[in-house]
């Protein structure tokens, strides 16, 4: 199955828009685990084990692995949703952005170390730098364009020249994912879920491309307004959410706390969809 045909059938088999950000962080484990690296995989496990019949896709950040030394703790965890959940697609959260030899290596590493149905990545250094990622054939790529900090306005929200109805440059993105860089279907956009405008303006640009929104949760985006801006019949959305999942408790019921909460964030985003 392509990525695009993961993401429909989890969509449908576990009425879920949300996504999972596996993001750990040793310090707030919960107590039988805190402060220890090696449980990084435990962890993680038992929060996949809780949510995978509740989510459209899981996305393991792999910075909060390799600052452990954790990558084959990741191998591992790969492996494992592969298993327990061979039908939710898995986006590695590694934002890459390199041109060349460098960019194929990145794209052995997410696709075939890991094994990841879709990987983030920044287009600041143009089309060459994403073309080694949809090679793959099947795989996901999804483009920064209008990130949830408040530094994205640094760049992204400037106009690409002085003239009069330029586009801004996260637009300037949109376009070229929706159009001319989308050679085989393979892209979509991340879009923070703190500008819910600036998400119904990406989804004018890019009608049918899926959104990868985080910002719900620990970092306050509002559900009801993201799922509004964002989802079309043919263009959907991965809403994700990922501190206030994982650390829902800081006690024994941690995977119990984990899936009620996503339990929760996926019916808020389902009722918005009504």
């Amino acid at each position: 199955m392509t990525f695009l045909d993961m993401l429909g059938d989890a969509a449908r088999q576990n009425s879920s828009m949300l996504c999972v950000g596996l993001d750990p962080e040793p310090a707030k484990f919960p107590a039988r685990y805190k402060g220890d690296a090696n449980k990084i995989y435990d962890f993680c496990a038992a929060i996949v084990d809780a949510t995978a019949d509740l989510v459209i896709a899981f996305k393991p950040q792999i910075a909060y692995f390799a600052a452990h030394r954790a990558e084959g703790q990741l191998e591992r965890l790969m492996e494992h949703m592969r298993r327990v959940a061979p039908r939710v697609p898995i986006i590695l959260d590694a934002k890459r952005g390199d041109i060349g030899s460098t960019a194929e290596q990145y794209a052995i590493e997410a696709f075939e170390r890991y094994g990841a149905d879709a990987v983030t990545l920044s287009p600041f250094m143009g089309f060459d730098s994403v073309a080694p990622y949809l090679k793959y054939e099947g795989k996901g790529a999804f483009l920064l364009c209008r990130t949830s900090n408040p530094g994205g306005d640094d760049l992204q929200a400037q106009r690409l020249s002085s003239v009069e109805g330029q586009p801004l440059l996260y637009e300037h993105v949109a376009r070229l994912a929706q159009g001319p860089w989308n050679l085989n279907g393979q892209l979509g956009l991340v879009v923070g879920a703190t500008y819910p405008a600036e998400i119904e303006r990406v989804r004018a640009l890019a009608p049918t491309l899926p959104l990868l929104i985080p910002g719900v949760g620990a970092q306050g985006g509002d559900a009801a307004a993201t799922v509004k801006a964002g989802l079309r019949d043919n263009g959907p959305i991965i809403v994700n959410s990922s501190r206030a999942i994982l650390y829902a408790s800081s006690g024994v019921d941690f995977a119990d706390a984990a899936r009620r909460e996503a339990l929760r964030t996926r019916d808020t985003l389902q009722a918005a969809r009504a």
